[in-house]
C-alpha cells in the first residue's frame, strides 16, 4: 500500500476562477397587435426554450357554485383544439419534443410551454392553436373531471394538504373564494361540463389580457415574425375591468386539530396573513423568515430538530396569495412541518419559546449575514434555466411587478440589516395572532395541547 501511495498521481486541483457580476435578466417588453403583452429574454447557451402564458381568468372569477372550473379548464386545454384531437394534439407536441403544463391558482391561469428552440415555431403554433381554439369536447372535460374527483381523496388522507385546506378555511371568510380548495370541491367539480368550461374561458381568456413571456437562446430567430405566425393569430376582444374582491382575515390565536386517529404523527401548519410583494417590508420580511426557518441552520430546525429531536425539519415562510399595487393584495405567512405524536405538545411549546425569543432578543448579525449569503449568493444557480427565469418573470406579470422586481430585490436583500429582518419576522409570527392547524391523534394531543394555553382549542374530524 505504500508503494502504491508513493507512485500515485494526483490530477492538479481545480481553482475557481474570478467571480463576474450577476443580475437578474432583463426583459424586453412589447405589444403584438391583437393586444397581447410579450416578455422576451434572449439567453446564450439555454438551447431549451421556455414560454408562461400568463392568463387573466383568477379563481375568484368562478361563477358561484363551479370552484374548480378553472383548473378544469387549463387542463382541457392541450385535450385537442378545432383542428386536432387529443391524442393528434399530443402527437404534434411529442414529435417536437415539447412538454405543455398548465393549472390554476388564485392569480390566474398559467400554461408553461418548453421546446427546443429549432421547433419553436411549430411548438408555438400548438399552443396558439390551444389558446384560439380549444375543443372541449364533452368525453374529454368528463374525464378530466372524473380525474379530479379521484384526486380529492387522495389530497384529503394527506396530512400536508389537508392541514392547508383547513388553515384556508379558518382564516378566510366563506364568501371569499381563499377559503375554499384551489381545485374545488367533490361537489363543485361534480359539477362541472363541458358547457361551463368554455362559458368560463369564453368569459376570461383573450390576448388583450393575457402575456407571454420568452426565454432562451434566440439566437436567428425572428421572433417577431414567429409570433405573428402563431400567437399574433389568437383573436378576442378587450375587456372591462374585473372588480377584485378584498383579502380579510381572521387571525385570532387558536389550534383547530383535525382528528386522524392513530396517527403516528402531527402535521403543523401554523399561519397568518400579512404584507405582499409591493410592501416595503417584503425583503425584510424575506430574510426574517428565513433566519427563522429557512434552512437546516435556522433557528426552528437548530431547536427542533437538532437538540429535541422532534422533527426532521420545520420551514417558516411566506407564499403570495395575490399582489397588488393598491394594497388590496397579501401573503401566507406560515410555519410548517411535522413531529411526533407523543412531542406534539412539547414541540409546540418549544416553538413558541423561540417566538417569544426572537422577540426578546432579536436575530443576531450571524444569522443576517448567513441568510444573505444563501439568499443572494444562489441566486445565480437558481435562475440558471430557461424555465426559472420564465416562471419568476410570469409571477412578476401577476403580481403586477415592475420587470426589474427580482433584481432590485436581490439588492434589497443584501441592505436589509438585522434589526428590520428581526422586526419583520417579530411582525410576521406575533405568538397571540398565529392560527395553529395540527392534523393527528387528537385523543393524544388534545389535552397537551390545550395545556400550552397557546389559543381556544377545537377539534374537526379529518
Amino acid at each position: 500500500m505504500s508503494d502504491a501511495a508513493v507512485t500515485m498521481q494526483f490530477h492538479p486541483q481545480p481553482t475557481a476562477g474570478e467571480a463576474r457580476p450577476w443580475a437578474f435578466p432583463a426583459p424586453e417588453r412589447g405589444t403584438l397587435d391583437n393586444g397581447l403583452t410579450v416578455l422576451r429574454c434572449h439567453r446564450p447557451g439555454q438551447q431549451v426554450v421556455a414560454v408562461e402564458i400568463s392568463l387573466d381568468a383568477p379563481l375568484d372569477a368562478e361563477p358561484e357554485g363551479l370552484d374548480g372550473v378553472a383548473t378544469i379548464m387549463a387542463r382541457a386545454l392541450s385535450e385537442g383544439t378545432d383542428k386536432r384531437s387529443a391524442e393528434e394534439f399530443a402527437a404534434e407536441l411529442e414529435r417536437c419534443g415539447a412538454t405543455l403544463d398548465s393549472h390554476a391558482d388564485h392569480p390566474g391561469v398559467r400554461v408553461s410551454l418548453e421546446v427546443p428552440v429549432s421547433r419553436l415555431p411549430k411548438a408555438l403554433g400548438l399552443l396558439a392553436e390551444a389558446l384560439r381554439a380549444p375543443a372541449f369536447a364533452d368525453n374529454e372535460v368528463e374525464r378530466l373531471v372524473r380525474n379530479r374527483l379521484d384526486e380529492i381523496p387522495h389530497e384529503t388522507a394527506n396530512p400536508a394538504r389537508r392541514a392547508a385546506k383547513e388553515l384556508s378555511r379558518q382564516l378566510f371568510p366563506a364568501s371569499l373564494r381563499m377559503s375554499r380548495p384551489r381545485q374545488g370541491t367533490e361537489e363543485t367539480v361534480a359539477r362541472i361540463n363541458s358547457g361551463a368550461v368554455r362559458g368560463f374561458f369564453e368569459a376570461h381568456v383573450r390576448p388583450a389580457t393575457a402575456t407571454a413571456v420568452i426565454v432562451g437562446d434566440l439566437t436567428g430567430v425572428d421572433l417577431d415574425a414567429v409570433l405573428a405566425d402563431t400567437l399574433g393569430a389568437w383573436k378576442g376582444d378587450s375587456a372591462a375591468p374585473r372588480p377584485v374582491p378584498p383579502i380579510t382575515a381572521d387571525d385570532t390565536g387558536r389550534v383547530v386539530i383535525v382528528d386522524r386517529p392513530g396517527a403516528v404523527q402531527t402535521q403543523l401548519l401554523i399561519g397568518r396573513i400579512g404584507p405582499d410583494r409591493h410592501d416595503r417590508v417584503w425583503p425584510a420580511q424575506v430574510l426574517g423568515a428565513y433566519c427563522l426557518g429557512g434552512t437546516l441552520t435556522s433557528r426552528l430546525d437548530r431547536v427542533l430538530r437538532e437538540e429535541k429531536g422532534y422533527t426532521y425539519g420545520v420551514r417558516a415562510f411566506g407564499q403570495v396569495l395575490r399582489s397588488a399595487p393598491d394594497g388590496s393584495g397579501a401573503a401566507m405567512l406560515a410555519i410548517s412541518g411535522s413531529v411526533d405524536t407523543p412531542n406534539t405538545g412539547p414541540a409546540l411549546e418549544d416553538l413558541w419559546k423561540v417566538l417569544g425569543t426572537l422577540a426578546a432578543e432579536g436575530l443576531t448579525d450571524a444569522e443576517r449575514d448567513v441568510a444573505v449569503q444563501n439568499l443572494v449568493g444562489v441566486a445565480p444557480l437558481k435562475f440558471e434555466t430557461a424555465a426559472s427565469v420564465a416562471g419568476t418573470l410570469a409571477d412578476q406579470v401577476e403580481q403586477s411587478l415592475p420587470d426589474d422586481y427580482q433584481a432590485q430585490l436581490y439588492l434589497r436583500l443584501a441592505e436589509t440589516g438585522t434589526v428590520e429582518a428581526t422586526a419583520a419576522a417579530v411582525n410576521g409570527f406575533p405568538v397571540d395572532r398565529l392560527v395553529t392547524v395540527l392534523v393527528g391523534d387528537a385523543s393524544q394531543i388534545e389535552e397537551p395541547v390545550r395545556a400550552l394555553g397557546i389559543g381556544e382549542v377545537t377539534v374537526v374530524t379529518g
